[in-house]
């Protein structure tokens, strides 16, 4: 029996309706196909229709198949979990395909030739990093030597302000090391995000846009940034990869359906 949904990865300039050697999501590992419309199409696989959990299992199931479509055509991410759940799926595929065409086209024609890359910056040595902190700011200096000449319990509030004021130096820190990494590589990319960085220990997460003839000159310099950099900042480089930072295409079924009416 066929299943009701279709798992939707991505949306590709496809003239033909086209099958690529990679399971789709899910326990059955359903077969990967285009549904084309107007010279688009969505990548899609046959699939339950359910919620998609965020595991590394799933999410790597859908990286998976956008990796394998990616070696064939320019590409636009789906966002992960994204399930056309009726009866008729294959004509709301269409309809999509439809209604936001021009979207699409446009789209489709910025990434032309171009790949994603990661590069993501960690200090090899935190406890390093903060006796340089310690060193640099007279001011965080003499407030922890306070502290330590006083009892433990009269120095909370000073505690909570030695700790703000650390925690805004290791900011302004990262922001000037993460500088020396981005200026050089933003002149080869197209476009760039920075993305949060979450631990106290990386310097940097960000993500570039680069031209596929530019490539080279762009892993040259990340190698060149790892030799000057490398004793204090390894640098972690990633890529190439589908440009999930710079298009994530949101489907609203609803609004796709009232469009067409």
């Amino acid at each position: 029996m066929a299943e009701p949904g279709k798992y939707i990865y991505c949306i590709i300039p496809c003239q033909k309706e086209h099958t690529f050697d990679v399971a789709g999501m899910g326990e059955n590992g359903n077969m990967v196909h285009t549904v084309s419309c107007r010279g688009l199409a969505a990548v899609v696989s046959a699939t339950a229709v359910k919620q998609y959990e965020s595991t590394r299992s799933n999410m790597m199931a859908h990286e998976r198949v956008l990796e394998t479509v990616m070696e064939e055509a320019a590409l636009l991410p789906v966002r992960f979990g994204t399930v056309a759940d009726s009866a008729s799926s294959v004509e709301d595929i269409r309809k999509l395909l439809s209604v936001r065409f021009e979207e699409f086209q446009k789209l489709l024609q910025e990434m032309q030739g171009k790949v994603e890359l990661g590069v993501k910056a960690f200090w090899r040595d935190e406890k390093a990093i903060f006796e340089e902190i310690v060193a640099e700011n007279v001011d965080i200096r003499r407030l922890r030597d306070s502290i330590a000449r006083k009892p433990p319990g009269a120095v909370h509030f000073e505690r909570i302000r030695l700790g703000e004021m650390i925690e805004e130096a290791i900011n302004r820190k990262k922001a000037r090391e993460a500088a020396q990494i981005l200026e050089p590589l933003r002149r080869i990319a197209c476009d760039t995000r920075e993305n949060p960085v979450l631990a106290a220990r990386i310097v940097l997460n960000a993500a570039f846009l680069v031209d596929k003839t530019r490539e080279p000159e762009f892993d040259r310099a990340v190698t060149g940034l790892d030799g000057k950099l490398g004793k204090r900042i390894a640098i972690r480089y990633i890529g190439p990869v589908p440009a999930y930072n710079f298009v994530s295409i949101v489907v609203n079924w609803q609004e796709i359906r009232q469009e067409i009416r």
